[in-house]
């Protein structure tokens, strides 16, 4: 049996769940043990990860389930919408699949959050356990409930706070990943050390190149630690009321980013490293954090393979992308700031100065 780390999400109403961390654990008959009883299983991959992996997920859940399903999905941010999430409807309603049905998401976040809102929705609500294949759904977005799929106007702005019965995290997965979404999940590591422990951060700056060289133990720590201070977040605030905002470091600018550029043009990853430079410039220029801060996060996302220059959008589209954020309220635009090393808040930033930032950065 594989080593594993275990990480527990403490929630009200008895909706406690674990994610497991560690190798072989896609392989390990009690990873899949304890799930609740159904019918059917559905796993929900796509054309990326299913080849890979659904065959050795569909054959050990078929251990547990007299019948086990598979949905392909197209790869890529830019078909998390309705037509995905659709499709992910079609086949349980085609298939008849009543309420004694469990969904499996096999991949990365957009498969989770979709997987996830499907199952939300689902006769108005069945089971789903997520199965990250990426670094970034492994420390950040297979956690906490988060579903959602994108609109035209705005990312993640149509889904549902709703948690999955269990997170397995094989670091396994991770061996074929491409260089470039390893990067992109090294960009919500990095978030972590900033919004909730220094010390991490000076880890994480230290153990760099070896989370780049795919150590297992140090992407082990990564990802654990990660998922500790998650839990701790969500496990206080489940429905972003105050300070599950936090998690959100980066994301304001990030998403507008995303949804400026096209999304699937930068990766969620890529946007969000760059988005925390930018508001560790604001941090900076409204007196929060000292002299010296944005240029130690500008080299270390550097240093994790992701931009730090935004693409030139124009000042007023930004600010525009960023009304709709979800943080934005009665217009006026909210960013995470560092207050302190390890220690965040939400921050009404007057256009001026985001102005200020985005033409110093060669956005405007």
């Amino acid at each position: 049996m594989p080593a594993t780390d275990t990480v527990r999400i403490q929630l009200p109403d008895d909706r406690d769940y674990e994610i497991r961390i560690g190798s072989g654990l896609l392989e390990a008959a009690t990873s899949w043990q304890g799930l609740p009883q159904a019918a059917t299983a559905v796993v929900v991959s796509n054309t990326t990860v299913a080849p890979l992996y659904a065959a050795r997920l569909r054959e050990r859940l078929l251990a547990v389930y007299p019948r086990v399903d598979l949905v392909v999905l197209p790869d890529g941010e830019q078909h998390k919408d309705w037509t995905s999430l659709n499709s992910i409807c079609d086949h349980l309603l085609g298939e008849a699949l009543d309420r004694r049905t469990v969904l499996f998401a096999l991949g990365g976040g957009v498969i989770g959050d979709m997987t996830g809102f499907a199952a939300a929705i689902y006769m108005r609500g069945v089971p789903f356990v997520q199965v990250p294949t990426t670094l970034l759904a492994q420390v950040d977005s297979s956690v906490g409930g988060k579903t959602a799929i994108n609109h035209p106007l705005g990312k993640n702005m149509l889904g549902a706070f709703y948690q999955p019965e269990r997170v397995i995290a094989d670091l396994d997965t991770l061996d074929s990943l491409p260089d470039r979404e390893l990067s992109a999940g090294l960009a919500e590591v990095i978030k972590y050390g900033p919004i909730a422990d220094a010390a991490f951060l000076g880890w994480v700056e230290d153990n760099l190149d070896a989370l780049r060289a795919r150590d297992k133990a140090a992407l082990g720590h990564a990802v654990r630690r990660s998922c500790e201070i998650k839990a701790h977040v969500v496990g206080q605030d489940e429905r972003e009321q105050g300070l599950r905002a936090i998690l959100n470091f980066g994301h304001t600018i990030g998403h507008a980013i995303e949804a400026g550029l096209g999304y699937g043009q930068w990766l969620h990853g890529e946007a969000v490293g760059c988005g925390m430079v930018l508001a560790a410039d604001l941090s900076e220029r409204l007196g929060l954090m000292p002299a010296g801060f944005v240029e130690r996060l500008r080299r270390l996302v550097e240093r994790a393979g992701l931009p730090v220059q935004p693409p030139k959008l124009g000042a007023e589209r930004y600010l525009a992308l960023m009304r709709v954020d979800k943080k934005a309220q009665a217009g006026a635009i909210r960013f995470v700031l560092i207050e302190a090393l390890g220690q965040a808040g939400l921050h009404a930033v007057p256009d001026a100065r985001i102005v200020e930032t985005l033409t110093a950065h060669g956005a405007a």
